[in-house]
């Protein structure tokens, strides 16, 4: 017997891989949270590289080089010490967007 009401499990459910009601519905929201996030994390990334293009065409037009690696170096430093070594791996991802490849 496959009653869900009773929390027995049942055939995975192809979209969420859940073998209940309870944990589909449970991870459907989940997603639309993780959606959402993800949403504000792009808005965000598109807000940074625009603030980024300011500061590079500044520095340019007063003389300087476009890119300071010593303040690269610096937000390696705090994404690693925030996350981890997967940080740095998103930091680097982040400067490449913002300032293209050197």
């Amino acid at each position: 017997m496959s009653n869900n009401t009773t929390g027995n499990a049942t055939k995975p459910r192809p979209e969420t891989g859940a073998r209940t009601e309870e944990a589909a519905a449970l991870i459907g929201d989940a997603r639309r949270r993780i959606d959402d996030l993800d949403g504000r994390i792009i808005g965000l990334v598109q807000e940074r590289m625009a603030v980024s293009a300011v500061i590079q065409q500044e520095r340019i037009a007063s003389g300087g080089r476009r890119v300071n690696l010593s303040r690269e170096m610096e937000v390696l430093e705090h994404f690693r010490d925030q996350l981890g070594r997967p940080g740095t791996a998103l930091a680097m991802t982040l400067l490449e967007l913002c300032r293209g490849r050197i």
